[in-house]
């Protein structure tokens, strides 16, 4: 029996490079959802007019790993404060965002964002939207596996290589064999 989970941490080539590294996270799929467009293209969403989010789509065996794990490795490798905007990438298609397919989920989102907002975990607000998934659709092919696919590109060295970093470092426990 699996779940789904749907995340937005950013650049979805970064978060998809920490979460096939995830044990328990059987697949991890690159796509647009909670927007207004259907089936938008990659080009679309970067304009903003689409009102979609880029996200990872995780397939996740729960005798695994919880979705409370899934959502500790979330809150470390991206941040939750900043608005429409993660490091130099801007626009609503960067926002941060849980989309749930179970109220466990939902429920399991807002407890752990009350926990982390009464200890003031990261000294400002936390602005990720938690929402039911809607129009979720896989983005284009070569945005599938970019990381691994691309390494030594600039920005996967800059910005995704320091997250798989962080992730390894910070979750050991969690990290696949």
């Amino acid at each position: 029996m699996t779940e789904t989970l749907v995340l937005g941490g950013g650049c979805f080539w970064c978060t998809e490079a920490v979460y096939v590294k995830v044990r328990g996270v059987i697949d991890v799929e690159s796509g647009y959802c909670n927007g207004q467009t259907v089936a938008p293209t990659y080009e679309q969403v970067c304009t903003g007019r689409t009102g979609h989010n880029e996200v990872v789509k995780l397939v996740y065996d729960p005798a695994q790993v919880s979705a409370r794990e899934l959502l500790e490795v979330f809150f470390v490798i991206h941040d939750p404060t900043t608005l429409n905007r993660q490091g130099n990438d801007t626009g609503t298609q960067y926002r941060s965002g849980i989309y749930f397919t179970t109220p466990d989920q939902a429920e399991v989102a807002h407890t752990m964002m009350a926990e982390l907002a009464a200890t003031r975990a990261f000294g400002q607000p936390i602005v990720t939207e938690v929402l039911a998934l809607d129009n979720y659709s896989a983005a284009e092919d070569y945005h599938q596996d970019f990381f691994e696919r691309n390494p030594y590109q600039g920005y996967c060295m800059a910005v995704a290589a320091p997250k798989v970093l962080k992730f390894k470092n910070t979750f050991a426990r969690l990290v696949r064999e």
